[in-house]
């Protein structure tokens, strides 16, 4: 591997160590922790979304390299595409693509749910116990799915660097 395939490889790294690891900290450190900040759910959520949106300054330029750096790792299929499903590194490749996708769409709906809007509403407290579990709700259930997938997509990279096996 040359250098400059080692420094992508590096930042492919680092960049999936802050979006996974950020990730995993805002749901299993950061969100359980607010219980014992306040009692209050509407308080609690306005936090998340105030944490939420500080993570996203980082988040999703980190994730935009992070995509970047894995189409430069997989400029060996730009010249012959028909090799994703000729070989199973490739189909491992394909599924993996697949599921980043699936990220990207779902991290769009993710901070969709929790847009300046519903902040301004829970800032002024216009909205009710069952606005609130419902935006809460959401964003739990689409975070969870961020995490899951993004955790299955490390596993498909583990994969493919030890060959595609």
């Amino acid at each position: 591997m040359s250098l400059e395939g080692a420094l992508v490889t590096w930042v492919h790294i680092i960049c999936s160590s802050i979006w996974v690891g950020g990730s995993i900290f805002i749901g299993i450190v950061l969100a359980p922790a607010l219980k014992n900040v306040t009692s209050n759910a509407e308080e609690r959520l306005l936090l998340m979304i105030k944490f939420g949106r500080r993570f996203n300054n980082l988040a999703i330029p980190t994730f935009m390299i992070l995509v970047g750096t894995g189409i430069y790792n997989a400029r060996s299929f730009w010249v012959n595409p028909e090799s994703l499903w000729q070989s199973q590194y490739g189909i491992i490749l394909l599924i993996k693509i697949i599921l980043v996708v699936a990220i990207i769409i779902v991290y769009v709906f993710h901070v969709k749910a929790i847009n300046k809007d519903t902040e301004q509403k829970l800032s002024m407290r216009q909205m009710d116990k069952g606005q609130i579990s419902t935006v809460r709700s959401r964003i739990m259930i689409l975070g969870r799915i961020t995490v899951i997938l993004s955790v299955s997509v490390l596993f498909l990279a583990s994969l493919l660097d030890s060959g595609g096996y």
